[in-house]
């Protein structure tokens, strides 16, 4: 499997976007779970990231810990938003290798975001579209090159595939 270069740079830049759109699902979930800080920690801990550019066992502590917030809500949109948290965390740890799987981390925190939103909508797309062009209108240029570097993901069959594969396409573009 082919490598792909990735810069400390890149992976702080990644790292801004990311977090930009998650926080953008986080009502969502404290909405329905106002005492579990988990998510927020999350964000916090990505954009302290980009300021320190040192990627810790805290960060990876602080995604993992989303994640469990994410499996114990019972809201789907809370639980899709605490996902887009985890997804933001965990960003500057995805691994150089041009592959699918790995552009999933790159796009993660706003198909998250924008699922979130759709299931806050009763399922609607419309509030899942409206969050894929925000996304794509504020990903930096960087964000765009790293992925371009990886290859396309494919439609696929869920609504998450979906949203996946339009953000890939768009942001190629």
């Amino acid at each position: 499997m082919d490598e792909v270069t990735i810069s400390e740079e890149d992976r702080r830049l990644l790292g801004v976007w990311a977090a930009d759109c998650a926080v953008r699902a986080l009502t969502l979930f404290e909405a329905e779970a106002p005492g579990d800080g988990r998510p927020r920690e999350a964000i916090e801990g990505i954009r302290a990231f980009t300021v320190e550019g040192r990627r810790t066992a805290r960060l990876r502590s602080l995604a993992w810990a989303a994640q469990a917030a994410a499996r114990e809500v019972d809201d789907p949109a809370a639980s899709a938003a605490a996902r887009a948290a985890c997804c933001a965390a965990a960003t500057p740890y995805f691994h150089p290798l041009a592959s699918p799987h790995q552009s999933k981390h790159v796009l993660g925190p706003a198909v998250y975001t924008a699922r979130a939103h759709e299931l806050a909508a009763d399922g609607g797309p419309e509030a899942g579209d409206g969050e894929i062009r925000w996304a794509v209108e504020h990903a930096p240029a960087e964000v765009r090159e790293l992925l371009r570097r990886m290859p396309a993901r494919s439609p696929g069959r869920s609504r998450l595939d979906v949203l996946y594969h339009r953000l890939d396409a768009a942001l190629r573009h």
